[in-house]
């Protein structure tokens, strides 16, 4: 995950020349001719302050969180499916 820092830190050791990946999410990153789906969700109040929690602990809003861990996952599910078919 990356480190969090203040949107001023960032352009001032961008500007001053600094490698920044380590402040990138890259599982956030799209294409410029990615399109976006508007999804629905719904979650229980409980789910949801969890999540909230879960997001500021993070630095991160709620739906970046959401994008971030279904990133991972989706990763996670076709490696283990490449890796299934690959193996058969």
């Amino acid at each position: 995950m990356p480190k969090p820092i203040s949107a001023e830190e960032f352009d001032r050791r961008f500007d001053d020349g600094e490698d920044m990946a380590d402040y990138i999410d890259w599982t956030l990153a799209r294409r410029g001719d990615e399109g976006i789906e508007r999804v629905e969700l719904d979650l229980t109040e409980r789910m949801a302050a969890k999540l909230e929690a879960a997001a500021e602990r993070s630095g991160v809003t709620r739906e970046q969180l959401i994008r971030m861990w279904l990133s991972e996952r989706l990763d996670q599910a076709a490696e283990k499916s490449a890796g299934t078919s690959a193996a058969a």
